[in-house]
């Protein structure tokens, strides 16, 4: 990746670049912070609010991280010399696209970045729960355990049918990767991929969701969360599933209606699910999900690679130089 430095075209001291914090739960990570100290003079969310008349000029962008900081009215007022806003990740759902716009501030994703590991996340739910590995891990360690019970099986995953809902950068990510397991390869997207592209990995596209729904053994679901979006699988879709079915879920956790799910998976409607994404996040300690046998839970474990979290922030860097210097941004997102 290559990345234009602000001091050679700019000239002057560091655009400052407005984070969360550094470390911590929220914050960008340590070993990211040389880099990004190259390009910017870095200011934390205490920093600007301990000193906001002196920090608030200073700030030309800012980098979310993990949705932090979070951006409203009162912050972007306070920002005069705002000029764009780097999201980690792909999802836009926690920002007021339109809010933003009217700061004239721009915003960029990082959808290149984050497509690799999170594909990887979904295939690794999929083996996970198509062969039980989580129930089988504690068979393994009771106390009691001799032999496992001939009965314990799984499902196959060679030549079954993968339905993917979303079949964006990660969808097609994750069909390339299906297709090395054998696996029939269904998808619904808003747009048709192009003829060649559905050929590259054998996928057949279904105009609508239904007909995925009632076919796969698999429906992996791979879009981003928008008021089109939410609840996007209730119960109605839920019941068109085969009752050997296993649901995944590696976008957002509102694009599944869950009170809906537990009933399908208590009544078997459909036989598990997967997920790597809940609402909330994290579930309260006392919800049905974590207390069901088919169903794994992560905790939002979709980048979360020392490679593709860096890649992430290099990502970043490119958009809020290309945004600082007048440049067209690799990945922009306006609001629809």
């Amino acid at each position: 990746m290559v990345i234009c430095d602000f001091r050679i075209m700019g000239g002057g001291e560091l655009p400052g670049l407005l984070v969360n914090e550094i470390g911590g739960i929220h914050g960008i990570l340590h070993g990211h912070v040389p880099f990004l100290k190259k390009h910017f003079y870095l200011i934390t969310m205490k920093e600007f609010l301990e000193n906001k008349k002196h920090m608030s000029k200073k700030i030309q962008a800012i980098y979310l991280w993990w949705h932090k900081p979070i951006i409203d009215q009162e912050l972007l007022q306070s920002l005069p010399n705002l000029k764009v806003i780097a999201n980690s990740g792909v999802g836009m759902d926690h920002l007021d696209l339109k809010l933003v716009a009217s700061f004239g501030v721009k915003m960029a994703n990082a959808r290149y970045a984050v497509s690799s590991s999170t594909a990887d996340t979904g295939m690794a739910l999929l083996l996970a729960s198509a062969r039980r590995l989580v129930e089988g891990y504690h068979v393994a360690i009771s106390s009691g355990m001799e032999y496992c019970e001939a009965d314990f099986l799984g499902a196959e995953v060679t030549g079954a049918t993968l339905g993917i809902i979303g079949m964006g950068n990660i969808g097609y990510k994750i069909a390339l990767r299906a297709k090395a397991f054998e696996m029939n390869i269904l998808y619904h997207n808003r747009r048709r991929r192009k003829e060649q592209e559905e050929q590259a990995v054998g996928a057949t596209y279904c105009e609508k969701i239904d007909n995925l729904l009632q076919q796969a053994d698999f429906v992996m679901v791979v879009v981003s969360l928008t008021p089109q979006t939410r609840k996007l699988i209730g119960k109605r879709e839920m019941e068109l599933m085969k009752p050997t079915a296993t649901l995944i879920n590696i976008s957002r956790g509102a694009v599944v209606d869950q009170e809906a799910l537990v009933t399908a998976l208590q009544t078997g409607v459909i036989r598990a699910a997967a997920l790597d994404v809940t609402y909330p996040e994290p579930l309260p300690r006392d919800h049905t999900l974590l207390k069901l046998k088919n169903v794994i839970i992560t905790p939002h474990l979709g980048i979360k690679t020392d490679k593709a979290t860096y890649m992430i922030t290099e990502e970043a860097v490119e958009n809020i130089l290309a945004a600082l210097n007048g440049l067209p941004i690799p990945n922009e997102v306006l609001p629809s």
